[in-house]
């Protein structure tokens, strides 16, 4: 198996071990195991538990930087990655429950918290990106803070990683209030609400 791809399938295996048995039940012997290969081979790839969470972070972010699409108006890109993140935590529910597990961990863990911390600041960074075109644009209230505006959007998706409130109902409406607040036209997707 080429090199990048014997990672991938760690890193996935380590994804997987989180979703079903939490944290506490990620055992890198068992990572090893299921992606057929020895120890030392897991180890090579990644010398320690938190260079493998890592990789799982990086997993994890990915599959939401696909939700980022690049056409339509600035203030179409906000609103779609709003949508695009609730489908995709509605069919990926091991997404969130990976990001639910390593978020209560953080609290404990102070690598686990610098490494999210770091991927929420980028994340947060992107979101202000796509508010301030839009505002620039005349596509969002005028008195917008973009930065409240980028943390509140953040912390809304970042929300609904957490069982209790990963329903869809409470996420439609969630993101609907969020929409009608920055002032964000709708833009028209068929079969698709965000209010």
């Amino acid at each position: 198996m080429p090199r990048q791809e014997r990672r991938q399938a760690l890193v996935e295996v380590a994804f997987r071990q989180i979703a079903e048995r939490g944290f506490e039940g990620l055992r890198t012997r068992d990572v090893a195991n299921e992606a057929g290969v020895n120890i030392a081979t897991l180890h090579y790839y990644f010398p320690t538990k938190e260079a493998l969470i890592r990789g799982v972070v990086e997993h994890a972010m990915q599959r939401f930087r696909s939700t980022l699409e690049p056409h339509g108006s600035s203030a179409d890109q906000v609103v779609n990655h709003m949508r695009a993140v609730r489908r995709l935590l509605g069919k990926e529910p091991e997404l969130g429950a990976v990001m639910a597990e390593l978020s209560l961990r953080a609290a404990r863990d102070p690598a686990i918290a610098a490494l999210l911390e770091e991927t929420n600041l980028a994340w947060h960074r992107m979101v202000s990106g796509l508010l301030r075109r839009a505002l620039r644009d005349g596509h969002l209230r005028e008195d917008l803070d973009v930065e409240a505006g980028a943390a509140l959007i953040v912390a809304t998706l970042s929300s609904m990683t957490l069982p209790v409130l990963n329903r869809t109902d409470r996420m439609d409406d969630a993101l609907g209030e969020l929409r009608r607040w920055l002032g964000a036209p709708l833009p028209a997707e068929p079969n698709q609400s965000l209010d």
